[in-house]
């Protein structure tokens, strides 16, 4: 039987570099070497792969560097050996959510998802620290083991507020931003799906090194876009009010998204009140069109001035397919195509447009005759004109602004428009809801949810898609997701990482009884969802939306590390046949074991008990644990029933060690396991 100690492969997270090494392996076999040290990349031989010309060993070449870089991307390679410890007490509704909250260094956390959420996220929203030169609660030593972050969360100035500064005039200000911010990216990288999305946001300070970064780790080629939130003014300012932040938006695989003809649109506002008065009207009217067009022209009139369907009151006309507007049917360049368009009425041929017609030939403008989307004037003096119109047609030809052609199954979007790359929304309204929700204003800059749920729909989040935020802060995040479900009843989730930043004692957070950071995000995602909730009672699933969280805490493995020295040799060697940890509890270990074999930690876990012992099942027999002592041959053999009910495609079990009666059972539980198609045996 396999046993798992504190070097096993199985006892670390994913070992990236093993990792890389192994896909090249896959698709150049001839590029791996072996020597006494293990596997090796032959240079020679990828020379001559790859063509020599374009191995770069120039050093005067473009590229963008720091001091500490090689460190920081050796440190993204190096395995955690840390774990995440369940926190029932702190959690909501544990056996049901699938939704995370995990406390602990960012660094340490992504390294610990690698094998449980390998490309299994699909957007990645951060806002990390913006280096304005203070609040910079990231040591400056970037080791960042495990070891290192107790130590850091535990260290107080006098005041008891743990925080560091990182000021222009250090010799390293950009470099120290740069070190941290490195690392942690090229993790999330590998976390993304094929399709997925990364939005990170940031100010003036670091924007240019950040783009830099970001080009390097995600390519280049796939930057989407630098989106602006245009949050304040600030009238006090000596030159130019910069009350604005900056958005960057990559995708994992621009090219992916390209040939899947991917086109990201949101409703414009007002769309929605103009289509369910025009419901009303036709329920009133029928077919009717010259009345619902007098009715809703009247009823754009009565409309206030600031409300979002004034600006739309262009859609004035109405046909069978609903309100539409006029719409310049000549070609959008010079020399367009020129040929006879009859008019029905006068039986001549329309004047044509300066610049040519909109459609290509004859053929292609008959369609849109044909399926009434052509308006003919009084008189064929004039060109015709294209109907555009504000629910989409199927067969109507569109221009930049509007959506694309839709199935007859698809379900009818009104007004749909490209969102730009500005966006205003006072920074105020998130701070006033906060406010509101917690009681008192116990965060300086949240991010406004509203504004995240935006994006996130826009760029078409699935309902089934996981979402990461490892700078939580005020867990904007999690509450943007938990209304998108509520929306549209989807089952969204959210993975939010937050170290646990002590809360300055001068600030209302502190006096209020806070003394993390992550403390105030855990209150804040169960405020949220228990007042959506509330003011929802009347919506379709309600019942059923996740406001909960699993909440993990940041810490050393469950497995004892062998360290021993003349003093203690004696104690290691007698406790070395029970590897785990005194303090630690069982529940403790099944979540290391699931992190370890890449288990998603939401996954259902049900407890069989075998005579007197515990064994549990997760995932529906992918895995089975049982961590208890004085194991005998009928817990085996339960063990093996369980995988003939279960049926699973693999069941693999895990055991304590020293958890067996005698080595007899231990040898024995192998074989029987065995007969019953059990292969995957191994003990911790």
């Amino acid at each position: 039987m396999e046993k798992i100690t504190e070097t096993h492969a199985n006892s670390r997270s994913m070992d990236i570099v093993a990792d890389n090494i192994s896909k090249l392996k896959q698709l150049f076999p001839e590029l791996i070497t072996e020597d006494a040290d293990g596997a090796k990349i032959d240079a020679d031989v990828l020379k001559e792969l790859v063509g020599q010309q374009v191995i770069d060993g120039d050093k005067e070449r473009y590229n963008f560097s720091w001091h500490g870089k090689a460190a920081a991307r050796r440190l993204a390679q190096t395995p955690s050996t840390g774990t995440l410890r369940p926190c029932k007490a702190e959690s909501k509704h544990w056996d049901t959510t699938k939704n995370l909250f995990i406390e602990g260094d960012n660094l340490e956390v992504l390294k610990l998802l690698q094998k449980s959420y390998h490309k299994k996220v699909k957007m990645i929203y951060i806002d990390p620290p913006y280096n304005t030169g203070k609040d910079f609660v990231y040591s400056d030593n970037y080791k960042d083991n495990i070891k290192n972050y107790l130590e850091l969360t535990s260290q107080t100035d006098d005041e008891g507020y743990k925080l560091s500064s990182n000021p222009e005039t250090s010799g390293r200000y950009h470099s120290n931003w740069l070190n941290m911010i490195y690392p942690r990216l090229k993790l999330a990288r590998n976390l993304l799906k094929d399709d997925g999305l990364i939005f990170i946001s940031i100010d003036e300070h670091e924007i240019e090194n950040l783009k830099k970064i970001t080009d390097e780790i995600f390519g280049e080629g796939n930057f989407i876009a630098q989106l602006v939130w245009e949050k304040t003014r600030k009238n006090d300012a000596k030159l130019f009010s910069i009350g604005h932040e900056y958005i960057l938006v990559y995708a994992k695989s621009l090219i992916l998204l390209k040939e899947r003809e991917t086109k990201w649109r949101e409703p414009k506002p007002g769309a929605k009140e103009i289509v369910d008065e025009y419901k009303i009207l036709v329920d009133k009217y029928g077919s009717d069109y010259e009345s619902i067009q007098s009715d809703l022209r009247d009823w754009y009139k009565k409309l206030p001035k600031n409300h979002p369907s004034k600006k739309l009151s262009r859609y004035k006309w109405v046909d069978k397919n609903g309100p539409w507007r006029d719409r310049d049917i000549s070609w959008p360049g010079d020399n367009g195509p020129s040929y006879d368009v009859i008019h029905p009425e006068t039986k001549q041929p329309c004047r044509v447009p300066d610049t040519g017609w909109r459609f290509s030939n004859p053929e292609s403008m008959q369609e849109q005759i044909d399926l009434g989307l052509v308006a003919f004037r009084y008189t064929h003096e004039d060109p015709p004109f294209r109907k555009a119109h504000l629910l989409p047609v199927k067969g109507e030809v569109l221009d930049e602004e509007n959506v694309a052609d839709q199935d007859e199954e698809e379900e009818v979007v009104a007004g749909l428009q490209v969102m730009p790359s500005v966006m205003y929304k006072q920074s105020q309204v998130a701070v006033k809801y906060l406010k509101n929700l917690m009681g008192a204003k116990l965060f300086d800059n949240p991010k406004d949810h509203e504004v995240l749920a935006r994006i996130f729909k826009y760029c078409d989040l699935g309902k089934k898609d996981i979402v990461l935020d490892f700078f939580a802060g005020s867990c904007s995040t999690a509450e943007s997701i938990i209304n998108l479900n509520l929306e549209d009843q989807g089952d969204r989730k959210f993975i939010v990482v937050q170290l646990p930043e002590a809360c300055n004692p001068k600030k209302t957070a502190f006096k209020n009884g806070y003394k993390t950071i992550s403390e105030l995000g855990l209150k804040r995602i169960s405020l949220a969802g228990e007042r959506i909730v509330s003011e929802n009672q009347s919506k379709d699933g309600i019942s059923k939306l996740d406001i909960g969280f699993k909440f993990f805490k940041l810490d050393s493995s469950n497995i004892k590390p062998w360290d021993a020295d003349f003093d203690n040799l004696e104690q290691m060697v007698l406790g070395a046949d029970d590897s785990l940890k005194e303090d630690r509890s069982a529940e403790d270990v099944l979540y290391e074991i699931l992190l370890k074999y890449g288990l998603d930690l939401t996954l259902p876990i049900e407890e069989h008990m075998i005579g007197d012992k515990t064994v549990y099942n997760i995932g529906f027999g992918a895995l089975m644990v049982c961590l208890d002592n004085q194991i005998e041959m009928p817990v085996i053999e339960g063990i093996g029933q369980l995988n003939k009910e279960l049926q699973p495609e693999m069941m693999r079990v895990v055991f304590k060690d020293a958890g067996f009666a005698n080595d007899v059972v231990k040898t024995n539980a192998i074989q029987v396991l065995k007969q019953y198609g059990i292969d995957d045996v191994k003990s911790i």
